[in-house]
């Protein structure tokens, strides 16, 4: 017979709540006691029954995490610490993709199953503003929302400054007497507010400095890989005269920016400077070093959940906004060589 919460008391010489408490996360319970919970139902092989408890308190203790694009690194790597997050919490997680289909991120939040399925939604969807306060009206899952939407108090909301992000980067380029700056990642026809924010970020870094922005120097790039940023990359070499620097939307276009360059027979960064957004561990390791503007990941997910199990915990709790840190990686890819010594100088 599996091991019962009651077994798991009585091997801990615990109390049923207390066993009930440490399974749930809730941080009133002293250490002592929580090893000897924890040591019992390591022993004891316990898993909980998921079933009952869903008939009991009419939760799942599962989250869900909406992505467009798990494979992408800022998506992983954001999963990643959204599932250790919810442990801690005593919840799990189940994760989606939509890619860029609008109508499955519809159906993904507004499907009835869902409520059934989870007990909330961590959303990161490429919809229009409109289109999500629309999604909203016909679900009533409890839910936090990521990525760049302007906070009208409706939702809690977890984002990154976008804007900003952008701007430091471009000001970075310009600090090293770069002039010719070039932006790879815009998508003109899309209404997520990521590479509008980016754009609009760089070219006010451009114009505090003084130098007016260049439509020819803002290349598109349909998806963040680096195949788009190789070909913007090579597409910007074509133009009669070069930039001096690249920001890209992301680290991945930074890395295929790299490689385009390389093949030209360009060096990074005495020819052309690159700097990216994200801080993976692929730019660390690339030949040169990627600069970056680092995103505190970690940050987004604990305060993604902790808002989340609030609202699960309190419908009724105002919504709140929290944006995220982030700080410039200088590397060798707009450094040059003597880039570790430059930043522990710093």
């Amino acid at each position: 017979m599996p091991a019962t919460l009651r077994d798991v008391a009585t091997h801990a010489q615990v109390s049923l709540r207390t066993v009930s408490n440490v399974i749930r996360g809730y941080t009133h319970v002293s250490d002592a006691m929580r090893k000897k919970v924890m040591d019992a139902i390591t022993e004891l092989d316990y898993r909980p029954n998921l079933v009952a408890r869903t008939l009991r308190t009419g939760r799942t203790g599962v989250l869900a995490l909406v992505v467009p694009e798990i494979d992408l690194p800022y998506f992983s790597t954001l999963a990643r610490h959204v599932i250790d997050a919810a442990a801690e919490l005593g919840y799990r997680v189940m994760i989606d993709q939509t890619g860029p289909d609008h109508d499955t991120e519809r159906e993904l939040f507004t499907s009835t199953d869902r409520r059934m399925l989870f007990d909330g939604i961590l959303f990161a969807p490429l919809v229009t503003k409109t289109e999500l306060d629309a999604m909203t009206i016909t679900s009533s899952i409890p839910f936090v929302l990521l990525g760049e939407y302007e906070f009208d108090g409706t939702f809690d909301h977890v984002a990154i400054d976008n804007f900003q992000a952008a701007y430091d980067a471009t000001s970075h380029l310009i600090g090293l007497g770069r002039t010719r700056i070039a932006a790879i990642g815009s998508q003109p026809d899309q209404a997520y507010a990521t590479p509008q924010l980016r754009t609009a970020g760089y070219q006010q870094a451009l114009l505090d400095a003084g130098i007016t922005p260049d439509p020819a120097l803002i290349r598109p790039a349909g998806h963040y890989r680096r195949s788009d940023g190789y070909e913007a990359a090579r597409a910007l070499l074509e133009a009669p005269e070069h930039p001096d620097a690249v920001f890209c939307y992301s680290d991945l276009l930074a890395i295929g920016a790299l490689r385009g360059l390389d093949d030209a027979g360009l060096s990074v960064p005495d020819d052309i400077a690159v700097i990216g957004i994200d801080d993976i561990d692929e730019g660390v390791y690339s030949r040169p070093s990627l600069s970056t503007v680092s995103l505190d990941i970690p940050f987004i997910a604990h305060q993604a959940v902790a808002h989340l199990v609030r609202r699960i915990d309190d419908p009724d709790t105002p919504a709140e906004e929290v944006v995220a840190p982030h700080r410039l990686m200088p590397r060798e890819s707009t450094l040059g060589a003597t880039a570790d010594q430059k930043t522990e100088a710093a």
